[in-house]
């Protein structure tokens, strides 16, 4: 099993700031260490780190004070790479990553009329990680129409940020529905959860802006591991 294409460093670390943030982990209106001190802990240039801080600075999330340093601000939503991913680890936060076991291109099953025109649908298996700790089992259908051919070495850890950079498709709301399922027989080895032991289950369907249902997904998480959250800003 072959890992997909990582995000740009910068981008990673951004987002890992970002799930810090709205976990709790970083207090509002705290600073954080100067920025060399940072760059090294992280194990990382300092260029890629004012890189990944200017991106969270964009997204309202930190005031980079000249002289002084960069201070946190908390903000309920924010237009991020794993905006709509809600499973956090038990402590809160945590970067997800993820590992492609397949991607295959199957007539939809019975059911799946409503998700695009086309009768055909590309099927993608997932192993989920955060921080690098396996939390649950994904299976994403997205319409045929979207595009013709998708190989595995095509995806980002970010199904989302290959929709939008790859196909001009944006994700703009999800529904999801949340209880419990069967871990599906498909299973690989290497997931500890096991074919037929009951799990944390969300169902998910994607839609554009006008709408349009996009994308179908069922995750199957592991509870002991990781939570789900969903985070929502005032009305």
């Amino acid at each position: 099993m072959a890992k997909t294409s990582a995000l740009p460093k910068f981008i990673q670390l951004s987002e890992m700031l970002i799930r810090e943030i709205a976990a709790g982990h970083l207090a509002d209106g705290s600073r954080l260490p100067p920025e060399r001190e940072m760059a090294e802990d992280l194990g990382v240039a300092v260029g890629t780190l004012r890189k990944a801080l200017a991106d969270v600075e964009a997204k309202g999330l930190l005031d980079r004070v000249q002289g002084s340093g960069n201070y946190v601000r908390h903000r309920p939503v924010v237009d991020s790479v794993y905006a709509f991913f809600r499973l956090e680890l038990l402590k809160g936060g945590g970067l997800p990553t993820a590992e492609v076991l397949s991607v295959d291109r199957l007539a939809k099953p019975e059911g799946f009329a409503q998700l695009g025109g086309h009768p055909e649908g590309h099927r993608i298996r997932r192993l989920r990680s955060l921080d690098g700790v396996l939390v649950a089992l994904e299976e994403i259908w997205l319409d045929r129409a979207q595009r013709d051919v998708i190989v595995k070495d095509d995806l980002s850890e970010s199904l989302y940020h290959f929709y939008r950079h790859e196909l001009g498709l944006v994700i703009a709301s999800v529904e999801d529905r949340i209880g419990v399922e069967v871990v599906p027989d498909w299973v690989p080895d290497v997931f500890h959860l096991k074919a037929g032991q009951t799990t944390g289950y969300i169902e998910r369907i994607s839609r554009t802006a006008t709408g349009e249902p996009t994308e179908f997904s069922r995750t199957w998480y592991d509870a002991r591991r990781a939570t789900y959250i969903s985070r929502m800003g005032k009305g």
